[in-house]
């Protein structure tokens, strides 16, 4: 097991305590989500960093990287949905897309070919981990600070960031199948 392939792996550890932490309130919960989801964050370009630089790339991080980053996001936004951050539907659509995304990367791997991750799509995973942070962000703030900012940019700037993150899901997906059609002839 090389270091990138650990970072991937430490990335699915951290998603379990971010998720423990979000949902069991104690003193410094939401604190503690919010540094634990920033930390699998930094693994995931960290150990893309570490593969490339140091050719550490293997099949293994080119399969579980982008699961252990479907399971991260995933996690956060459903983790987030009773804290109306995402509206139920957003999620749905985010998490049906990484689905399909997936399915048809397996289709490709079935067929033989290995579907590299497309520039878009990294550019989508960084507004969803955007949207995700600035709610995480709020709600950890909320803990120590019960000022009417937050309620304001969780109103209006968290709204904006949303609608970013779906448009570039969406795009991202249909722009990977187009691009990739050929695998379903």
């Amino acid at each position: 097991m090389n270091l990138s392939n650990a970072l991937t792996l430490l990335r699915l550890v951290l998603t379990i305590v971010f998720v423990m932490a979000l949902s069991i309130f104690f003193p410094w919960s939401h604190l503690i989500a919010l540094g634990t989801f920033a930390l699998a964050a930094v693994t995931d370009w960290l150990d893309g960093y570490v593969a490339r630089r140091y050719a550490m790339c293997t099949n293994f991080g080119r399969l579980m990287d982008p699961l252990a980053d479907k399971i991260l996001v995933a996690s956060a936004l459903i983790a987030l949905i009773p804290f109306h951050a995402f509206p139920p539907w957003v999620v749905i659509l985010i998490i049906g897309r990484e689905f399909l995304v997936t399915g048809f990367r397996l289709l490709a791997m079935d067929q033989g070919i290995l579907l590299e991750a497309d520039p878009l799509g990294k550019q989508k995973t960084v507004w969803q981990l955007i949207a995700i942070l600035f709610y995480l962000f709020l709600l950890a703030a909320h803990e120590f600070l019960k000022t009417p900012w937050i309620t304001w940019a969780w109103q209006t700037i968290g709204p904006c960031l949303i609608a970013v993150a779906l448009v570039m899901t969406l795009f991202s997906g249909g722009v990977y199948l187009w691009k990739y059609r050929s695998v379903l002839r």
